[in-house]
């Protein structure tokens, strides 16, 4: 029946890609349509699915999990408050000397930089950039499919840079899956058991990230300014504003300062989280942009925008649950380990897989359903975790990018006030999309850069081997008297 559980994921694919029916609607309806042909079969038992509440449960005690609701308020403040608008337009007056035709693209993506990781999803994020800069782009005369292709470009930028809740939730996967995965190798005896690898943590994928992120911000802002080389520049007498100057000022260095220490370790996820949402109450309160009907306002979209996400949570779960209860993971993982070509054939088949999926799933959707499925087999051949959750997250920036189907650049047109024909956005976006096929063809090919920031090792210390002579002084120690014993 494990065939059967591949089959029920192809048929809620195409029916979440079909239909437009909620996520959770569709995981839940098309469980329980195979919960049924399980039990039914007799290969499902009704007292396996009395396991079903206490899994609930055990999530929702888990404490990442309130990153969700923290990053709910937040991305819900950033689009009412002014904000990313004051960095924006600080950002594009202090370029504007220096860059007088590309300040407006580079401040752009600058923007996404800074503010799409604590954004906690690329839909809050694009909305977001959308509104502090597409109408001064139109204002600016810039063409609508290079506006569109902007936000798109800079919503994503959140998937890589902690620390986004995309980011965080991806690490705790790839933490349970590395875990899986070494049993495995343990229980089938693969080449890998022999091996003293440490698990890795969400740390550790923060730290294994930043370097291709950099890079591909560069070279994303090295082309921004190239395709606006033949633009005029924009008059632009009115100079930076208080406000402004104060917001270039706080809030590049708070998230410099919130980076630093999340991937050095001394900050958890989920208290830069709640910083970041303190932060922004106050902004909001101090700058009295924030009354009570806009805090209502807040709070309700952040209720909204936290019911989906665990409503997704619960489906995604239940339906994880049923396809381990047919076999598909063991189905998986059979093919997996027995997959000729080396470690890296499985390497490129795992992150195909997952591109395909990122045409229909968005990112919380493949970290709760099909990354628990994938990796773990995967990680049972593959000893460098950080290497393969470092391509994963940029596969899937790589999946919301790519027209006509991908997430972020569908949302984008959709949302702008003019539609560019799919022909001239395709233009814009393909400069990107290039370079990101690159940083992944790089990384692919050099793990390296992957364990630059790496701060712990990967290989667990070896016990201390204990001669005869200290073994006997052991338990000459533990024999002795108490009263005989040293205080």
């Amino acid at each position: 029946m494990g065939a059967f559980g591949l089959l029920l994921l192809a048929l809620a694919l195409v029916l979440m890609m079909s239909t437009g029916w909620p996520t959770y609607a569709v995981l839940l309806g098309v469980c329980s349509i195979g919960a049924l042909a399980g039990l039914a079969a007799g290969v499902v038992q009704p007292h396996m699915l009395l396991g079903l509440p206490d899994r609930v449960i055990g999530l929702l005690n888990y404490d990442l999990l309130q990153a969700l609701v923290i990053y709910g308020l937040v991305g819900a403040l950033l689009i009412r408050l002014d904000l990313a608008g004051s960095v924006y337009g600080g950002l594009r007056h202090t370029l504007r000397p220096l860059l007088p035709r590309a300040a407006a693209p580079v401040s752009g993506l600058m923007l996404g930089a800074l503010l799409a990781p604590i954004n906690g999803s690329v839909g809050a994020s694009l909305m977001t950039l959308n509104r502090s800069m597409a109408s001064t782009w139109a204002a600016e005369g810039m063409p609508p499919a290079r506006r569109t292709a902007l936000v798109a470009v800079a919503s994503t930028l959140g998937v890589l840079i902690p620390p986004s809740l995309v980011l965080l939730l991806l690490g705790d996967a790839m933490l349970r899956a590395h875990t899986e995965g070494l049993d495995i190798a343990r229980a089938m005896s693969l080449p890998l058991a022999g091996e003293r690898l440490r698990v890795i943590n969400t740390q550790d994928v923060m730290q294994a990230v930043l370097p291709p992120a950099a890079l591909l911000l560069i070279g994303w802002l090295t082309l921004s300014a190239f395709a606006a080389r033949h633009d005029g520049a924009p008059a632009d007498r009115a100079g930076t504003s208080r406000r402004e100057r104060a917001a270039l000022v706080v809030v590049p260095a708070a998230l410099l300062l919130l980076l630093t220490l999340l991937a050095s370790g001394r900050v958890r996820a989920v208290e830069g989280a709640a910083t970041a949402g303190v932060a922004l109450l106050a902004w909001g309160g101090l700058s009295r942009q924030l009354t009570l009907r806009g805090l209502a306002a807040v709070l309700s979209d952040a209720m909204v925008i936290t019911g989906v996400l665990f409503a997704l949570l619960l489906a995604a779960t239940t339906f994880s649950l049923l396809l381990r209860l047919l076999g598909t993971d063991r189905l998986v993982t059979d093919v997996m380990v027995n997959l000729g070509g080396g470690p890296r054939l499985a390497v490129l088949l795992s992150l195909g897989v997952l591109l395909l999926c990122a045409f229909v799933l968005d990112a919380f959707e493949l970290t709760f359903l099909v990354i628990p499925i994938v990796m773990p087999p995967l990680l049972s051949r593959v000893g460098d975790a950080a290497w393969v959750s470092a391509l994963v997250l940029l596969v899937l920036q790589l999946g919301f990018l790519l027209p006509p189907f991908g997430y972020s650049v569908v949302l984008a047109r959709g949302h702008g006030a003019v539609r560019p024909p799919w022909a001239a956005l395709n233009r814009e976006l393909l400069p990107y999309l290039l370079w990101l096929l690159a940083v992944i063809a790089l990384l692919f090919a050099w793990p390296l850069p992957t364990h630059w920031l790496q701060t712990a090792p990967t290989q667990l210390p070896a016990r201390d081997a204990m001669n005869a002579d200290r073994i006997d002084e052991l338990m000459r120690e533990m024999s002795r008297p108490r009263d005989a014993r040293a205080p």
